[in-house]
């Protein structure tokens, strides 16, 4: 049998396991849950958001990875706490 690792024996528990393990004893104590978890898609993904990636993907702009230091569409003023810190 193959041992695990001592290093993966240290990292914490997987948090959606460990969400889903909560859930489950809710339940089984009779706890009515409104589960608002990323879960899995029951139905397709609306035809608009599909055209609009597409459309994004299809501009050469969106193929590139992003400068080192950001967007200059997201830049804006900075914490008072922050100034000089990042220059």
């Amino acid at each position: 049998m193959i041992e695990e690792f001592h290093r993966v024996k240290r990292l914490p528990p997987y948090v959606f396991a460990e969400v889903n393990r909560l859930k489950a004893a809710a339940r089984a104590r009779g706890a009515d849950i409104i589960d608002l978890g990323m879960g899995n898609p029951d139905m397709p993904t609306p035809q608009h958001i599909v055209d609009k990636l597409v459309e994004t993907v299809a501009k050469p702009r969106t193929n590139r990875y992003s400068p080192p230091r950001g967007s200059q569409d997201f830049a804006g003023p900075r914490p008072p706490t922050t100034r000089g810190v990042l220059a």
